[in-house]
């Protein structure tokens, strides 16, 4: 069986791997908490909420794809198995059940923030290793933040 082969040195496709892997679990997590809250959200902005997560869960996704398609073309395996994102999420969870729509802003707000975090660390990192990885990652941020904002503003 022929393996892919990197562009990368064996030192830069390690650190880079690991940034798109964490990078790969945040995303799918975040996927899959926004159509958790998406399907739960009750109160007076259930409406707008119901629709903003399902942008939120849609671009998740699209960037998801995105990693685990670059992390192929460095020669690295993403892994996006439920058993994988369940043992390494750093996401913040959601509580089970109904959540009222101020609850929703307040934890979709945290989870949105710590994702970001770890991606602008994931930006630093990749910056010598592989500017193309880097750049992926700077435009996730970007929308990321974009839509952080957006849910931050209904506090």
């Amino acid at each position: 069986m022929s393996a892919i082969t990197s562009p990368l040195k064996p030192e830069d496709k390690k650190v880079v791997s690991v940034a798109l892997q964490g990078a790969l679990v945040d995303l799918l997590d975040l996927s899959l908490l926004g159509k958790q809250a998406h399907w739960n959200v009750i109160g007076h902005n259930f409406r707008s909420l119901h629709l903003q997560l399902d942008k939120i869960v849609s671009a998740a996704r699209k960037h998801a794809d995105t990693v685990a398609e670059r992390a192929v073309a460095i020669g690295s395996n993403p892994d996006g198995r439920a058993s994988t994102l369940a043992s390494t999420t750093e996401v913040p969870q959601l509580e089970t059940g109904y959540i009222n729509d101020g609850k929703v802003v307040a934890a979709m707000t945290d989870i949105l923030g710590s994702i970001i975090r770890r991606m602008r660390e994931r930006i630093t990192a990749t910056d010598e290793p592989d500017p193309v990885t880097q750049d992926i990652l700077i435009e996730i941020t970007q929308d990321l933040e974009k839509h952080h904002w957006m849910i931050e503003a209904q506090r």
